[in-house]
């Protein structure tokens, strides 16, 4: 996106200390994060001869997840290479950034409640929440495991035993089956239901231009959430941090709430998206460093050619149906307290890095209830606000917009 025009007269904003979205990992997760590589090793050991080949199976997997989709079969982690390079890289990687993502949000989860995975693969979202949430693991709580592809449950079935021990309070089923069919919903609805990477794998067959059928894709997949999950349960659906599936996750942010779904994070209203489908130049995204993730796995990475500084995710966390969140509360969102003294001015998240604007400034864009915002200011003020933060914006004066990108221009002080 060409940079943006800051108008002469742009609005003067206070504010708040912002609440961060992606906290860095506490001292006991991630030491505990720290051991998965050692006990995936444990429980699929391979002869050193292969190890050798392991940064270029990583390589090869990766490459049939981007560019090299069409080479790839439904079933391509049934075979042994490519599982064994996605229990070694891909998985941490994203046991690493739901770590980072599942503390900030109000699961609700109690009790006897059901936890429906969509395309749970090494049921990365189960060993996730039992790393990063420990408090739920007195619960006794049931996993609902989809995928299409038995082998790679398996072996997750065998990780997460090895995880969490014999004393596991949490029941596991896996379920082979295609979630781009009927799915037969038994027994309870689930409190929660997740997707964690599956959408731009079954998505990968919409040209790009093609954002109405992208939509229509979006709406479908919404009803089957929605049918899963039942009036009173919650929706997470986590994504690759790139145009395509930030444009997807705001066309199903569309579809949840014209269902009565609204948005619980990371959007800090329930208006409509100001980032509708089309706008490639700027996307709902976030990105945070990597610094405390595994060093192994940042060997490996660098081994296979492709290292992670940063990791980058879109995501949406939607409410039950009909369910609301009093404006007052909005700003508390991410920790799960409340507040009896309404905030003022207006929650923005900051949904970008950190860029220079002319003249001689630096914004950072950001979603809210008035829509797309240019946070300006000085470079060391603008970059303290970390992309996913979520800040109280004080607006001051007649709003000024940015005629390239058409967001409201906010300097903040």
């Amino acid at each position: 996106m060409p940079a943006p025009v800051i108008p002469q007269s742009a609005v003067t904003a206070a504010a708040t200390p912002a609440v961060e979205l992606f906290s860095p990992l506490p001292p006991d997760i991630r030491s505990t994060l720290e051991n998965v590589l050692p006990l995936i090793e444990k429980t699929f050991p391979i002869p050193s001869r292969f190890k050798q080949g392991l940064p270029g199976d990583v390589a090869e997997l990766s490459r049939l997840l981007t560019s090299g989709r069409g080479d790839r079969g439904e079933s391509y982690l049934g075979k042994p290479p490519l599982l064994s390079a996605y229990l070694r890289y891909f998985l941490p990687w994203n046991l690493y950034r739901l770590c980072r993502l599942l503390p900030s949000l109000d699961l609700h989860l109690a009790a006897g409640d059901a936890i429906t995975d969509l395309g749970s693969g090494p049921l990365t979202l189960p060993a996730a929440l039992w790393l990063s949430r420990p408090e739920l693991r007195s619960l006794p709580l049931e996993f609902r495991c989809i995928d299409r592809t038995g082998a790679v449950m398996e072996a997750g079935k065998k990780l997460f035993a090895a995880l969490v021990g014999v004393e596991s309070k949490w029941t596991i089923k896996t379920i082979k089956a295609d979630i781009r069919k009927d799915l037969e919903v038994r027994g309870n609805r689930a409190a929660l239901v997740t997707a964690v990477n599956v959408f731009n794998e079954l998505l990968g067959h919409i040209p790009h231009t093609a954002v109405d059928a992208l939509h229509r894709e979006a709406n479908e997949y919404a009803r089957l959430l929605t049918r899963l999950a039942g009036d009173t349960g919650r929706i997470l659906v986590m994504e690759p941090g790139v145009p395509r599936s930030g444009e997807f996750i705001s066309a199903l942010r569309t579809s949840l709430s014209d269902a009565g779904r609204p948005p619980l994070s990371p959007c800090p209203h329930a208006n409509a998206c100001p980032l509708p489908g089309g706008l490639h130049a700027k996307w709902c995204h976030f990105n945070f460093d990597t610094i405390d993730a595994p060093e192994a796995l940042h060997k490996l990475s660098a081994a296979a050619g492709i290292p992670k500084e940063r990791a980058v995710l879109s995501f949406l966390f939607a409410g039950p149906a009909g369910s609301g969140k009093p404006a007052e509360e909005i700003i508390h969102a991410d920790t799960g307290t409340k507040t009896a003294t309404p905030p003022t001015g207006l929650p923005v998240r900051v949904i970008s890095d950190a860029f220079p604007v002319p003249p001689g400034q630096y914004g950072r864009y950001g979603c809210s209830g008035k829509g797309l915002i240019l946070a300006t200011g000085n470079q060391q003020v603008v970059e303290k606000l970390p992309s996913g933060a979520l800040v109280n914006m004080t607006l001051k004066g007649k709003e000024k917009t940015d005629p390239r990108s058409g967001a409201i221009v906010a300097a903040v002080e």
